[in-house]
């Protein structure tokens, strides 16, 4: 039985995936199973029509792909920052804020931690990305505010922040026997994040490391970038995308990008959305394109069709063999190919984009590849073959460490919440 004494935690509110560990009497971060015997919950609410119930994570997913009437949120960390965040969406006659929306999950991710632990949590830390907007610093400081805002408004307590890939970095120094120069790769649903970091066993019980991050850098591309470049580039054609009508003008492209995006997709289900598109048949010189476009939308099957995408990448990541894109939601039978060589090929300029900013990380360092001791991947996108493969050309001969892809970075930020808190961390074995 946990002992009742408040323990430190580390949140992980992730774009597509989120999750939490917290630190126990031995000093050790352990995650929390927020969701069965999960320790990562998908970041999806489902808001029920039917019975005005709220549903998280799979069994929110579960809910919208079987087709029960209501709302599906996802990817809302997407939104942090932007003049979306403070406008109303309609959810069940009722306007609501996507604010107060992070805020509800958030409060169910507090929720599951507490019954867990028994105990309100002590001392919680909360991830972020290196930045939540490559460009505007205002924003990327308004999204930190409203994060803030909504884990303190969900019951949270007075949070703090660290950065993702530094959090990552403490729960992979535990496992180091010597000092390491190592770069730590977190790859999540919206953005890559870097750290240049020295690490070990003599530095742990260090309270302040700023002195070992020799550097950071980080840019707004992750997971559903890809799914969202893999969509435009397979599943959307066949809707009608790159589609030339009878005067030789190409289909309008807006809607097959909205529709490709995961936090865009309700926008398209919406009564004028749908007008609009419908009013679009003029445009196609093969209308059984148009006809499997407005069957999405009518059918609200956009996510089932983003889910499918995404689904197929990490089939074809692992196996390294042409797999099915299922959109059948469109038509009977009807299904879009993905091989691993059309993979690397759609994704190259996102894949260059990433890599560079790892280069450009190890260079703020005042290091060169070859001076690292390591690079320490976490993060659910950096299972991505294509990924490993541009990332071992840019660094060759330095060891690729896989680390636990969805509980590495709420383990550090445990290790940090404790260490701030006081608490004994342990030595590595």
């Amino acid at each position: 039985m946990l002992s009742k004494r408040a323990p430190a935690i580390g949140i992980d509110f992730g774009t597509s995936n989120s999750a939490a560990a917290f630190v126990a009497e031995d000093g050790l971060a352990r995650p929390l199973l927020l969701e069965g015997s999960a320790i990562a919950i998908p970041t999806a609410i489902f808001f029920n029509s039917e019975d005005r119930s709220t549903h998280f994570g799979r069994e929110a997913m579960a809910l919208y792909l079987a087709g029960t009437e209501g709302r599906l949120m996802r990817s809302l960390k997407s939104i942090l920052g932007s003049a979306l965040m403070q406008e109303p969406t309609e959810i069940d006659n009722q306007l609501v804020s996507f604010e107060d929306i992070i805020t509800l999950f958030l409060s169910e991710l507090g929720t599951r931690a507490r019954a867990q632990l028994g105990v309100q949590p002590g001392r919680v830390v909360v991830g972020r990305p290196i930045r939540f907007d490559d460009e505007d610093d205002k924003r990327d400081a308004l999204a930190e505010a409203t994060l803030r805002r909504a884990a303190e408004n969900a019951g949270l307590g007075e949070v703090t922040f660290q950065y993702e890939p530094i959090a990552a970095a403490f729960d992979f120094e535990r496992r180091v026997t010597r000092e390491s120069l190592v770069l730590v790769v977190d790859i999540g649903g919206g953005t890559s994040d870097f750290t240049v970091v020295r690490l070990g066993p003599e530095r742990m019980q260090d309270p302040d490391r700023s002195g070992d991050v020799l550097a950071t850098t980080g840019v707004h591309i992750g997971g559903t970038d890809y799914d969202q470049r893999l969509s435009l580039a397979c599943a959307m054609p066949h809707l009608g995308f790159r589609h030339h009508g009878p005067q030789g003008r190409e289909v309008p492209s807006r809607t097959f990008f909205d529709l490709s995006t995961w936090h865009l997709i309700n926008w398209l289900q919406t009564p004028k959305s749908i007008r609009q598109v419908q009013e679009l048949r003029s445009s196609y010189l093969d209308t059984r394109l148009h006809d499997r476009l407005v069957r999405v939308l009518v059918n609200r099957e956009g996510h089932r069709v983003a889910n499918e995408v995404e689904a197929a990448k990490i089939r074809s990541s692992m196996t390294h063999d042409e797999v099915a894109i299922d959109l059948s939601c469109a038509e009977r039978g009807l299904a879009a190919a993905l091989t691993a060589g059309d993979m690397e090929r759609h994704l190259a300029a996102l894949l260059d984009s990433v890599v560079a900013c790892a280069g450009d990380c190890v260079r703020r360092a005042g290091l060169e590849g070859g001076d690292l001791d390591a690079i320490y991947l976490t993060g659910g996108s950096s299972a991505l073959r294509p990924f490993q493969s541009a990332l071992r050309h840019a660094f060759p001969g330095i060891e690729l460490v896989e680390g636990d892809l969805f509980g590495g970075v709420a383990a550090g930020l445990a290790y940090s919440a404790a260490t701030a808190a006081g608490t004994r961390t342990p030595q590595p074995a």
